[in-house]
Parts: C-alpha cells; structure tokens; sequence
C-alpha cells in the first residue's frame, strides 16, 4: 500500500478511527531531510500491510501541524487506538522508524 495524503477532511476517518498503527510524516516539499525520509516511508508503506503510512504537508495543513506541536520537520508521529504513542522529529534511518512502531 502506498502512504496515503492525509488532510483535515480524512484526518479523523484514516488516523483516529484507523484499526491499524498510523506512522504520520509531517513534511513540506521545499524540506531536503523530507525529501531523504519520503521513499524511507514509501518503501515501509509497501512492506507493512499492519500498518497505515500518511503524509501531511505542513504548508497545506497548517492547523494539522499546529495540533501536533510540529516545530520542524521531518517529523514523525505513531498513533494507535487514536492516540499519539511516539513522536520525533529530524530524519532518522529506516531502522529506526520501524523501532518506533
């Protein structure tokens, strides 16, 4: 599955409501460190069908972003049950995304 584009109309029905573990990249096109973790993410989506990967563009998505605190990006969100259980944020090795699922 590819990482879905998540936004304030979905936000609700893909993440909060999600009966698998949602890992969320909070990113912006103009970010380099994005661009490095955005095929990280595409290839995780491909490989995890437990759980959901979602991208939300920072400059599209402002109040999104601003629910979540993001003060740089890349960063990261796991969420499960509705709930935030890991948030970091900066680029990180694929290694270390999948030890925060």
């Amino acid at each position: 599955m590819a990482a879905l584009t998540i936004h304030k109309d979905n936000f609700n029905q893909e993440v909060i409501q999600s009966d698998k573990p949602v890992l969320l990249d909070f990113w912006a096109s103009w970010c380099g460190p994005c661009r490095m973790v955005g095929p990280i993410l595409e290839e995780i989506a491909a490989e995890r069908p437990d759980i959901k990967v979602g991208k939300v563009n920072v400059d599209e998505q402002q109040e999104l972003a601003a629910a979540f605190r993001v003060t740089s990006i890349p960063t990261l969100v796991v969420m499960k049950g509705g709930k935030v259980i890991h948030q970091s944020a900066g680029a990180r090795p694929k290694a270390q995304i999948l030890s925060m699922l």
